[in-house]
């Protein structure tokens, strides 16, 4: 009986032995091909990678986060055809595979739908550079200097240092005013003087203060010229050009020294006033 229970076992251990050896004599080089398709993939994925990044070196338009973006698209989408591949190896219908990864995609980019736009919006500002890090900026309801700038958001600081985090999507769909964009910028000022006051004599004091002030460039040439007759003043413009980052120095620093160089030549710096006659009644 033993002997009979003996002999059973082991007809079925060589039975399951040669289903084994079936199975790998028939997937067996499905399985190494399989194999070989995913390193072939992945060196290519990598390769792939590389050659988008540094192709995309080469244009300065394309910011380092975006090269990222870029690449490691391209990177992914050769995964993805190599996954597929290794499936088709095995005789699995890939088409319906391919159909429910585009349902799922589609259903997720609806779901997605604003933070997508926001991707776009980020991969525009990355590429078109309407401003950099660094820049001093108006746009999407806030200003502030830029801080960072990423696929999703645009932080920003006050200029108290309130961090402000503004998504692409509200820069991008709307004008943006950059004040660091060009290296000068001009800086104006609305003086009024007495119509009693020598106006040549205040030009002249307005002038002296400009020459004496080295942030102020020669070259545009500072203007100065009779801007308006007031109702209780004659209004000088002046317009002095300057470095872009000197500018806020240069408008209070100069608004002081005007007040300061016309109280010294005696000019007056007239201020709203209204005179009040009062006549007496008779009985």
């Amino acid at each position: 009986m033993e002997n009979l229970d003996m002999t059973k076992m082991q007809e079925t251990i060589q039975t399951v032995i040669g289903d084994i050896m079936t199975m790998i004599t028939s997937y067996g080089l499905d399985v190494i091909g399989a194999i070989g398709i995913l390193i072939i993939g992945w060196i290519i994925s990598g390769w792939a990678k590389g050659a988008v990044d540094k192709g995309l070196s080469k244009f300065e338009r394309f910011d380092i986060t975006l090269r990222g973006f870029f690449s490691s698209i391209v990177k992914y989408l050769v995964l993805t055809f190599t996954v597929v591949a290794v499936l088709g190896q095995f005789g699995i219908q890939t088409a319906s595979i391919i159909a429910a990864l585009g349902a799922v995609g589609l259903a997720i980019g609806l779901a997605l739908q604003g933070t997508l736009s926001n991707v776009a919006a980020g991969v525009m500002l990355l590429i078109f550079r309407p401003f950099k890090v660094g820049d001093y900026i108006d746009a999407g309801g806030h200003a502030g200097t830029v801080k960072a700038l990423s696929l999703f958001t645009t932080d920003m600081a006050t200029p108290d240092n309130v961090h402000i985090v503004v998504p692409n999507g509200q820069i991008w769909g709307g004008s943006v005013t950059n004040y660091s964009f060009h290296k000068t910028r001009r800086v104006d000022f609305a003086i009024g003087i007495g119509y009693g006051a020598d106006i040549d004599k205040a030009m002249s004091a307005l002038e002296s203060v400009i020459v004496a002030d080295p942030r102020a460039h020669k070259d545009p040439a500072p203007l100065i010229a009779v801007a308006n007759l007031g109702d209780n003043s004659v209004d000088l413009v002046v317009r002095v050009w300057c470095a872009a980052s000197d500018y806020w120095g240069v408008k209070f620093d100069m608004t002081k020294a005007f007040k300061e160089k016309l109280d010294a030549e005696g000019i007056e710096i007239p201020f709203p006033q209204r005179v009040i006659h009062m006549v007496q009644g008779k009985g």
